[in-house]
């Protein structure tokens, strides 16, 4: 009968008559959800064991127990063991139908947080990090040796040399990257208002504070918070950072209790401290929390060989709309591009490179697609570039342009005037990702309605999605 409902409604239904052979089929299959008796034959509670197994899958499968009323305490044995639910027999068919319908829905939820963690553990994974300069290759052993620790780390760099970025890798390269990553600049608030943000407050404990709030400190329990510009906060909020570092608790405004926190301090300056602890600006002992372990980024202009690999990366997931193939750069774009100071770094870069493919007429960047600014600078430091050689050409030939080379991966070079030609597993791979993306274009993004269209399941449309099908 249940087998029966739920393929009227639509599932794909695997029916085991006995608790051995459900279990063999778990070591084959990957169903999204079990549904199990928890007496399968009289002696034991076959249940408990195939629910112990289905939890140990990867991902795990999410459970429904279905039991008679004499066995309700076993029934909550198997809630704190990892059930989902259970449902107690005899059940009306409309309450099966809406616990399926729940369990369902938590697994896709499961599925899609899954599937955005792992992506953000991608985007800033260590080759997100992009340089090959000896310098940047000393930041990238210290980040490896360090990341996995829970000591306070001070990041020192220029505006735009990407702190922030450096932040992110140790936190979702650590144990706690399951936990909140929470930045906060600490420049961009006033004093009463950052101290409330940081530490929270109670109600009452000020003007406008209506209700109880939870700090920062507090939300990234478990996590890291990353504390950029901290060299801007005043003595008072210092004094109560050193304190947060010393007990690991905090005190929220207006309260007399304090509050144990486990978090990894992550703390990012623009300018040395020393200089500003000479002028009696910043404390010396909330320094030396701070600074157990120091990372400099060197600025732009001291790894200029690393521009043209910024400069690939930035444009490695870009297509010119007009032609819908990937940017290319000119030599003379390169020239000039290398050849400025870049005095807001990286951040600076990006944004040139973003506007220049914007504005770019083809698939070609040229000098005039560079912002003015640094084209001007570039020709006052080095009037022997002559930026304008190759805005009045018609088409840029192939001679004339830099090479792209794409990051961390071999390139081939097809014979002149054919396409390259792929695996047939990468291209069906390619073929089965544009088919998916076409379905969540026509239903408007929802993976639901996408992966009714499809014929699939919604957990295995997110399996396709990340990449991760056995098949692909």
């Amino acid at each position: 009968m249940v087998a029966d409902l739920l393929r009227q409604e639509g599932h794909e239904v695997l029916p085991f008559t006995n608790g051995q052979a459900a279990a063999a089929a778990l070591t084959s299959q990957v169903p999204e959800l079990v549904i199990t008796d928890l007496y399968l034959d009289k002696t034991r509670p076959h249940g408990l064991e195939l629910l112990k197994k289905a939890r140990e899958m990867v991902p795990p499968a999410v459970v429904i127990v279905i039991t008679a009323f004499s066995s309700i305490q076993t029934a909550k044995e198997a809630m704190k063991n990892g059930a989902f639910d259970y449902l107690e027999k005899p059940f009306k068919m409309d309450e099966f139908k809406l616990c399926v319908q729940r369990a369902l829905s938590y697994n896709a939820a499961l599925s899609e947080t899954a599937y955005l963690r792992k992506e953000l553990k991608r985007k800033y994974q260590f080759s997100q990090i992009v340089g090959s300069a000896p310098k940047m290759q000393g930041v990238f052993k210290m980040i490896e040796r360090v990341a996995d620790t829970d000591s306070t780390i001070l990041v020192l760099g220029e505006s735009g040399t990407g702190k922030e970025l450096v932040a992110r890798a140790l936190h979702f390269n650590s144990r706690r990257q399951f936990a909140p990553f929470i930045p906060i600049n600490c420049s961009a608030l006033p004093e009463n208002l950052l101290e409330s943000e940081l530490f929270g407050h109670r109600r009452g404990a000020f003007t406008g504070a209506i209700s109880d709030k939870k700090g920062l400190f507090q939300e990234a329990d478990g996590g890291t918070i990353f504390l950029d510009e901290v060299a801007s906060m005043s003595p008072l909020l210092q004094s109560r950072l050193l304190r947060v570092l010393q007990e690991r608790e905090v005190r929220r405004v207006g309260d007399n209790l304090p509050v144990y926190v486990n978090v990894r301090v992550v703390a990012a300056a623009n300018e040395p401290l020393e200089a500003r602890i000479r002028e009696g600006r910043f404390r010396e002992d909330l320094y030396y929390r701070l600074n157990v372990i120091s990372i400099q980024l060197p600025s732009l202009r001291e790894r200029r060989d690393d521009i043209p690999l910024l400069v690939a990366h930035f444009l490695k997931e870009k297509t010119s709309p007009r032609s819908q193939r990937p940017y290319k750069v000119t030599r003379q774009a390169m020239d000039l591009l290398c050849a400025h100071d870049w005095p807001g770094n990286v951040r600076e870069l990006e944004n040139a490179i973003e506007r220049a493919a914007t504005l770019c007429e083809g698939d070609v960047i040229q000098t005039a697609d560079l912002p003015p600014t640094l084209i001007a600078a570039a020709r006052t430091a080095n009037p022997g570039l002559e930026p304008e050689a190759t805005v009045s050409l018609p088409t840029v030939p192939e001679a004339a342009l830099y090479p792209l080379q794409p990051l961390n991966a071999e390139s081939t070079t097809p014979p002149s005037g054919s396409e390259p030609v792929l695996p047939l597993k990468n291209f069906l791979r390619d073929q089965e990702q544009a088919h998916l993306n076409r379905a969540l274009q026509h239903c408007s993004g929802d993976k639901e309605k996408a992966a009714l269209l499809l014929g699939i399941s919604l957990a295995t449309l997110y399996r396709k999605l990340a990449g991760e099908d056995k098949e692909a």
